[in-house]
């Protein structure tokens, strides 16, 4: 029995987008992810919120605002969090050594941040990244949220941890190139 084959049919290869276009696509994705934690890093650091470059003006969140955001979503919105010891964790640990925590994700944010940008052990530095996001979608969990107030910046990272993102427009690119025996995690 022969088969006929519909001649305008789609193939394959013309349907399924080509890997080097994923690539660059999870790189362009890499680098802004990069972008926003290196900026609300550089907030941090540098004690400021306020963005004005002519007509856009617009706000990231300093150290302070972070420690608010924390004491306010976990004890004050819709009565405190209902999540299982979390008040604990963030009125007896957090919130009391705030010196401590505030510069430790300040830290993060510019190094997770400084990795994504260019590509430096990508999925090991996106899992580092995913574990502050994770920490705030446990805040969010009983506050009444809109549903993906979390969501969009912990599953970009999730995707980060799993693909080897920086091998195109990256450093990891280059180190694999040159020692492949790093072709597996973080790398």
């Amino acid at each position: 029995m022969s088969s006929v084959t519909d001649p305008g049919a789609a193939s394959h290869r013309d349907v399924l987008p080509d890997a080097a276009g994923l690539a660059k696509g999870l790189a362009g994705l890499r680098i802004f992810f990069g972008l926003i934690l290196f900026t609300n890093g550089l907030a941090k650091l540098f004690a400021f919120s306020e963005i004005e470059v002519g007509p856009y003006s617009s706000f990231l969140i300093n150290r302070e605002e972070t420690r608010r955001i924390l004491d306010f979503e976990v004890n004050t919105r819709g009565g405190g969090t209902d999540v299982p010891g979390l008040k604990t964790l963030a009125n007896d640990v957090i919130l009391p050594n705030y010196d401590v925590f505030g510069w430790l994700v300040t830290a993060v944010e510019l190094g997770v941040g400084a990795a994504l940008i260019v590509g430096l052990a990508t999925r090991g530095a996106a899992l580092l990244g995913l574990g502050l996001q994770l920490f705030l979608q446990v805040v969010y969990l009983s506050s009444g949220r809109w549903a993906f107030e979390q969501p969009h910046e912990w599953v970009p990272l999730v995707i980060l941890a799993l693909v080897s993102a920086g091998r195109v427009w990256g450093i990891d690119g280059r180190l694999v190139s040159r020692r492949p025996e790093l072709r597996r995690w973080p790398f």
